[in-house]
């Protein structure tokens, strides 16, 4: 990727105010880090330096990324680690992911992971073991699965077939996140495609119609208001319940640019927008990401 110029650097300076937000208080963070840490595993909130750490780590929950911290894939606007061969699935995960749930006391537990591409089911049977992980320590606990496309290369079949793995398992909710609007899908999401991740949301309903969808948008890469309407309509046509829409934040030089920043009273209209057309559940701000207060949607 080539270096930024020096005016990109000054705009990356222009934060506006309802985007910067304190990391917390020591305090409040030590708990869920040591945690995470003295089991090596691994949280999204982390891994993709999430700006809402502190408000939830606070408040003791947290976002697991499953199989390790390095992904297959390389989009564009991510932080999670890329590039290098991925680390070998450690065994005793889904026991040590169950073990900080039930020491966070959490009812409610956002399952994700990088992409997998180079394992045979793309990852879908570890979702699985570590929900019956959870389950079997934290019987009343509710579980939210945020997965890849689950795609790698392979057939339409093989895709609904690990789409499948994971919604037998009975989640509490499906999301897989669109991330960005169609004309902008190739330099935001290498590797993904527009109509393969409303598929993967079509599926979910073709296999359990009872299970709640999500997805979620990043703006901030130059798309229009038109054209998140749009994606909007598309990812209803599927059935998806659930949308997230929050602001994309650079996290280094290296990644895409910030085109713009979308203010709080345009979200608030995209959130208005969103419950017209049909989401049941809508979170729509600068700060918001996938997970963020999921648990409040039960």
């Amino acid at each position: 990727m080539a270096k930024s110029s020096a005016s990109e650097r000054k705009l990356e300076l222009t934060v506006p105010t309802w985007v910067r937000r304190p990391i917390g208080k020591a305090s409040e963070l030590s708990t869920v880090q040591k945690i995470i840490k003295q089991r090596q595993i691994h949280t999204i909130c982390e891994e993709g330096r999430c700006p809402n750490r502190g408000e939830c780590y606070a408040q003791k929950t947290a976002s697991f990324l499953l199989m390790g911290p390095v992904c297959t894939r390389s989009c564009a606007f991510c932080q999670v680690d890329k590039g290098h061969a991925p680390m070998p699935l450690d065994a005793d995960e889904p026991r040590k992911v169950a073990e900080a749930v039930k020491l966070l006391g959490l009812r409610y537990v956002v399952l994700t992971s990088v992409a997998r591409d180079d394992l045979p089911d793309q990852g879908a049977s570890w979702f699985v073991k570590t929900m019956a992980a959870i389950r079997e320590n934290n019987p009343e606990t509710q579980i939210e699965v945020l997965t890849a496309d689950f795609w790698g290369g392979i057939q339409e079949a093989g895709q609904r077939n690990r789409i499948t793995i994971v919604v037998k398992a009975k989640p509490a909710c499906y999301n897989h996140n669109i991330e960005t609007v169609r004309r902008l899908q190739g330099p935001v999401r290498r590797g993904a495609k527009y109509e393969r991740s409303l598929r993967v949301l079509q599926v979910v309903k073709e296999i359990d119609a009872t299970i709640p969808t999500k997805s979620g948008l990043m703006l901030g890469h130059g798309e229009t208001e038109t054209e998140v309407v749009e994606t909007m309509t598309d990812l209803r046509a599927v059935g998806c319940d659930r949308l997230t829409i929050g602001q994309y934040l650079r996290p280094s030089l290296e990644h895409l640019p910030v085109q713009k920043y979308w203010t709080p009273e345009e979200f608030e209209h995209l959130g208005a927008i969103a419950r017209e057309i049909g989401f049941t559940h809508v979170r729509s701000g600068p700060l918001v990401r996938s997970s963020y207060h999921a648990g409040e949607e039960i």
